[in-house]
């Protein structure tokens, strides 16, 4: 098989998040098959749908990959449990969250995985450091570019994001 680009988003709100961030790149840039490609900026980011959990922070990364998406998504769900997230409750405060955005152009729908990530183009904090990434990245279902996407979102207080200081 050959290889595809991948776009994986980083999300943590408990313990260190950056650190944890960290670590997830670290763990994906050791999966057999996959190699990491570039890092965007880390942001902080009000949770979005819930109250009373703190900040997180999030980031994008790009991955060369030889997995197919649903082994992709299988390594990503192995990382996050070995990085000790239990699933209990939607938008729950995690240690970290890993979602596979984009598998190169494809469009799935299976029953465990949905590329592109279906609400990616409706959040702030996984379309700005994508955008860092790749403004010109186009969205292979809505077939406009990352950062036209961002500058619909650009007006959305609701949805506040703050680089991340001294990283």
């Amino acid at each position: 098989m050959g290889r595809t680009r991948a776009f994986i988003g980083i999300g943590s709100n408990l313990g260190d998040p950056l650190k944890n961030g960290l670590e997830a790149v670290n763990r994906m840039g050791q999966l057999s098959g996959c190699r990491v490609e570039a890092v965007s900026p880390w942001y902080r980011s009000r949770p979005v749908g819930v109250e009373d959990q703190p900040w997180y922070v999030n980031g994008v990364a790009r991955l060369e990959t030889r997995l197919t998406a649903v082994e992709l998504l299988h390594a990503l769900l192995g990382i996050e449990a070995d990085m000790g997230r239990v699933r209990k409750a939607r938008w729950e405060s995690r240690i970290i969250d890993l979602d596979l955005l984009l598998y190169g152009t494809a469009c799935l729908q299976e029953k465990e995985l949905t590329v592109p990530h279906p609400r990616m183009h409706l959040r702030r904090f996984v379309v700005v450091p994508l955008s860092d990434l790749d403004a010109m990245l186009v969205h292979p279902v809505l077939g406009r570019r990352i950062g036209e996407i961002l500058n619909d979102l650009e007006g959305d207080e609701t949805q506040d994001i703050q680089p991340l200081e001294g990283v």
